[in-house]
């Protein structure tokens, strides 16, 4: 029987720091737009959904999804753990994939690299970030749907609902826990302090150098070695990285 592994990658036009940045345009084409036609690279990703909010200002963001051929969701704004399960609760997958569409330049080879890795494992839950050393914008979790729904029933904490994982990764053997099981998806060198997610202005511009250097179907290593051999990351790199998390757990 075929294994589904369903996608979602959670967006909203509000943003604090860079108000409707996935909306935002480099040559003609928007953040969002960029994302989802390298996520439709994917190769073992059974079905794509856009998980944005049930806010007013986010149905631009379900339109823009539905218009261009994706299946979209809207649900809560502040429990994101609540709006995955419930946008794929009736889908009957065995995998999900979480992935954040202010990450434009998410690279579709290694979502596959890591979907393989996960089901060859058969981990609860698997990632590129319980170590992180990939550049931050390349951030993939997979992990079972099973997993989603313990977390769905029993997660309490601000940050654990907001943030989709941390019940799973807090109560995993990664974390000396015994719930659910974990593994990190290894990076050879470390590329931590690298920047292609968008919070920012500065990222922004990161963004636009790279795409208008290189286009918009190049892999997560190319982007990274031309940034690093062209002294790019002094745009971006004074910024935290994980700044939402650091906040939803200082309010827990």
């Amino acid at each position: 029987m075929e294994v589904k592994t369903v996608l979602i990658t959670q967006a909203r036009s509000g943003s604090t720091r860079l108000p409707r940045k996935i909306l935002k345009e480099i040559n003609s084409e928007s953040l969002l737009e960029i994302h989802l036609k390298r996520l439709n690279k994917c190769k073992n990703v059974s079905k794509i959904i856009v998980a944005t909010t049930d806010k007013p200002e986010d149905k631009v963001i379900y339109d823009y999804a539905i218009d261009r051929g994706f299946n979209s969701f809207r649900g809560s704004e502040s429990d994101v753990l609540d709006r995955f399960y419930q946008a794929v609760r009736n889908e009957n997958s065995d995998w999900i994939v979480r992935v954040t569409s202010d990450c434009p330049l998410i690279d579709p080879i290694l979502v596959d690299k890591l979907i393989n890795f996960a089901h060859s494992n058969n981990k609860d839950y698997c990632s590129n970030i319980l170590i992180e050393n990939f550049p931050d914008g390349q951030d993939i979790e997979v992990f079972k749907y099973s997993a989603l729904e313990i977390a769905w029933k029993n997660a309490k904490l601000s940050s654990e609902r907001e943030h989709v994982t941390p019940y799973i990764r807090n109560n995993s053997d990664f974390s000396g826990r015994s719930l659910f099981s974990a593994i990190n998806f290894d990076c050879t060198n470390d590329y931590s302090m690298i920047r292609m997610t968008v919070d920012e202005g500065r990222d922004f511009d990161l963004i636009k150098v790279l795409i208008n250097d290189l286009g918009t179907d190049k892999t997560w290593l190319e982007y990274t070695n031309h940034i690093i051999n062209n002294d790019l990351n002094k745009i971006n790199n004074s910024i935290i990285r994980n700044e939402g998390l650091l906040k939803s757990l200082k309010n827990d």
